[in-house]
């Protein structure tokens, strides 16, 4: 590989990195200097990582500078403080999301990139897809999300994620809501099953680059989709992948 994708091992790799936000992300610079164990030390920059352990957060809405922010064990109390951030561009709730109700963060106008991690109290994330800028948005491990039919409307996203935890997969019932859904560059649904095994709603989305989805429907659906629409990257759309020591091939 050369250019952008050289450091990575293949082109795969390298989109799931790009769509996800980590291209550029160095984990070991953000633990030495965006790290904070309180609001009250963030003075006057851009980029800020916290996790709560009370009242350590409370201030952060002061903080107007931040554009970018991770934030883990946010409860209601500190959403709303969150929502406050007028010039966040990239939020990032890590795990575990305790708040109840979504719509305090409405008020981000400028919101691009938002990423909730293991959502324990919440079932309707349709609030979210009034965000005006919101163009990525990355669900994990959301156990009281019945479906994914809240996202027909997400006409406004170009990167869609609905993910499960490494031991707790999420079933998707179909991928159907999906399917009209033009402006959809990449869909991530690593540790999740389908329970339809139907991937051909995808073959719609007609500026679909990359498919970084678990082995969750058999090697000819993917044959399929490959067939149909054959400028899509795919891990499984490689015969060799099938054929890695612990993976079985199916039908």
């Amino acid at each position: 590989m050369s250019g952008a994708f050289a450091s990575y091992s293949s082109i795969e790799s390298a989109l799931d990195a790009r769509f996800r936000g980590h291209s550029d992300r160095d984990w070991q610079e953000w633990k030495e200097s965006h790290y904070y164990e309180a609001a009250t030390d963030i003075l006057d920059v851009e980029r800020a990582w916290i996790g709560r352990r009370q009242p350590n957060y409370r201030g952060i809405a002061a903080k107007k500078m931040l554009k970018h922010l991770i934030a883990a064990n946010v409860d209601q109390a500190f959403l709303e403080e969150i929502a406050e951030l007028g010039e966040l561009r990239r939020l990032e709730l890590e795990w575990p999301f305790l708040a109840t109700d979504l719509t305090p963060l409405l008020s981000l106008k400028r919101l691009k990139h938002l990423s909730i991690d293991s959502p324990r109290k919440l079932s309707d994330f349709s609030t979210l897809l009034e965000l005006p800028s919101l163009r990525t948005l990355l669900i994990t491990n959301a156990k009281k999300m019945p479906d994914l039919e809240w996202l027909r409307n997400a006409h406004n996203l170009e990167v869609i994620g609905i993910e499960g935890a490494i031991d707790s997969p999420y079933k998707i019932e179909s991928l159907a809501p999906l399917a009209d859904l033009g402006p959809l560059r990449a869909f991530l649904g690593i540790s999740t099953q389908l329970a339809d095994k139907r991937l051909m709603p995808l073959a719609q989305c007609q500026k679909l680059e990359y498919l970084g989805i678990a082995q969750c429907a058999p090697r000819s659906e993917f044959a399929l989709l490959h067939e149909a629409r054959p400028d899509v990257v795919c891990r499984w759309f490689d015969p060799e992948a099938w054929e890695k020591p612990g993976l079985r091939s199916t039908r």
